[in-house]
């Protein structure tokens, strides 16, 4: 199953060209976000973990392992612990002869800087899935984890990306399902699936350090 490193996450805003990049404020990054944000539409909300990305890659027979793009280099420690979690016979058992990926991040102690925070040891934990070409919904992404028996990223809300926003921006309340600190953000899902005219998908991250918390508000 060729094609299945996974597509860039979108900041909601442009970023100014100087350094430190930071967000122009009200300039949305895709005209697509204009006008989801103008409709109110509610947005999946997830998560956004501190990790390395990892695919697990069934091509209907066989199993691979790999990072964000063909380039990216794993580190062993966490393609050990993908091997001993994805044997065939749990993709096979799951999708049969179907092509699936799944997407998710490695994360833990030795997997990459500040992860263990999260737990002492390295770990994968889901945040997406592609079947045949076609993504799953947020609760069958959680669905498809739970059938096979592997930690899914949790649906933190579903509502707007002001209000999703404004949660990254309180550093009291936004807080990680791991434990009592914060995380580094959260990622966005639109209705359905939407993808934009050149084919990618409509997705948002909305990062800690881009909103830094107004003490004034």
């Amino acid at each position: 199953m060729g094609g299945t490193a996974y597509h860039k996450l979108w900041a909601p805003y442009k970023r100014q060209i100087v350094k430190p990049h930071a967000l122009i404020i009200g300039e949305w990054a895709r005209p697509e976000f204009d006008v989801l944000c103008n409709q109110d539409q509610d947005w999946s909300w997830t998560e956004k973990v501190n990790g390395t990305n990892a695919r697990v890659i069934w091509d209907g027979h066989k199993v691979r392992f790999g990072g964000r793009t063909d380039e990216a280099q794993m580190p062993i420690i966490l393609h050990d612990v993908l091997t001993d979690m994805f044997p065939e016979e749990l993709l096979e058992n799951q999708f049969h002869d179907t092509p699936a990926v799944l997407y998710g991040e490695g994360y833990g102690a030795k997997v990459a800087s500040g992860s263990g925070v999260y737990r002492p040891d390295p770990g994968f934990v889901l945040f997406d899935v592609n079947v045949a070409g076609w993504w799953l919904e947020p609760d069958n992404v959680t669905l498809v984890g739970r059938q096979m028996g592997i930690e899914s990223v949790p649906i933190v809300f579903v509502g707007s990306v002001d209000e999703a926003i404004s949660r990254v921006k309180d550093p009291v309340h936004f807080v990680s399902g791991w434990g009592n600190f914060q995380p580094e953000g959260l990622v966005g899902k639109p209705p359905s699936g939407l993808m934009g005219r050149d084919g990618d998908r409509l997705m948002i991250k909305i990062k800690v350090k881009d909103f830094p918390h107004d003490p004034g508000v």
